[in-house]
């Protein structure tokens, strides 16, 4: 098993790619706790699956964008687990919005749950890595980043800072043996396409090259490889995962 023994933090963690990724990273033998922001019992419930594998699992619970909780959060699963070997940066709200409709009020919140959020963990996990020398990073971005839709204006901005974030912190955390990576999902069948209408849905279906959506499981084994010793020279590197969808102008 490629993740024996290690723990893992995987935010946004009970649904979607995140509970694919707590899954995986359970299946290959890792020790998990599972990030949440207001559904427990979607973390219990992916919790209870990982316990069926015969790996440990617990929910945990904050706001990324509040430092002080993501800090409490951090503590808490280094008591209770060890030190966090793995981070999963995944948490994130997309929040559509018209251009012409956008408030700075909107702006404030996409961005702290989109880049602030990923920073306050990262900085969190950190000094524990660094103290072991060991760590393994995967920041969940988009291809909104790389191709930018108008009613996205804030997400894809903050997507955008998820890989600047990346790329930055690859240097600095390389001399620690920590290897920080990203990946930029396309259009992926998630419980979050519910919020749009079925032609929408269609829509995203049709212009992907590959004519379907994407799985969760399809970015849980992309993000598992990443972290896994078979990326060992990758860091710094975004892996872009659309069913060819970032060709889409």
């Amino acid at each position: 098993m490629k993740f024996k023994g290690r723990i893992a933090l995987v935010t946004g963690g009970s649904r979607g790619i995140g509970k694919a990724t707590a899954l995986k990273l359970a299946y290959e033998g890792a020790t998990v706790a599972v990030h949440y922001s207001q559904s427990a019992a979607k973390a219990e419930a992916v919790c209870n699956q990982i316990q069926a594998l015969g790996q440990k699992a617990i929910p945990v619970q904050a706001d990324i964008s509040d430092r002080e909780a993501v800090n409490r959060m951090v503590e808490d699963i280094t008591k209770e687990l060890g030190t966090i070997e793995l981070l999963v940066n995944n948490a994130g709200d997309v929040g559509d919005m018209e251009f012409d409709e956008l408030t700075p009020e909107h702006w404030d919140k996409i961005v702290a749950i989109n880049l602030t959020g990923p920073f306050n963990v990262l900085w969190a996990v950190k000094p524990g890595m660094i103290k072991q020398q060991f760590g393994r990073i995967v920041n969940v971005s988009s291809i909104a980043a790389l191709a930018v839709r108008p009613n996205q204006l804030p997400y894809a901005a903050a997507k955008a800072g998820v890989i600047s974030l990346t790329k930055s912190c690859c240097g600095p955390l390389a001399q620690h043996n920590i290897r920080i990576n990203s990946v930029a999902p396309g259009a992926i069948a998630t419980d979050m396409l519910s919020e749009v209408s079925e032609a929408m849905v269609e829509q995203l279906r049709s212009t992907t090259p590959l004519g379907r959506l994407g799985e969760p499981e399809e970015m849980a084994n992309v993000i598992a490889f990443l972290l896994s010793e078979e990326a060992s020279y990758m860091t710094g590197a975004t892996v872009i995962a659309s069913g060819g969808r970032i060709l889409i102008p």
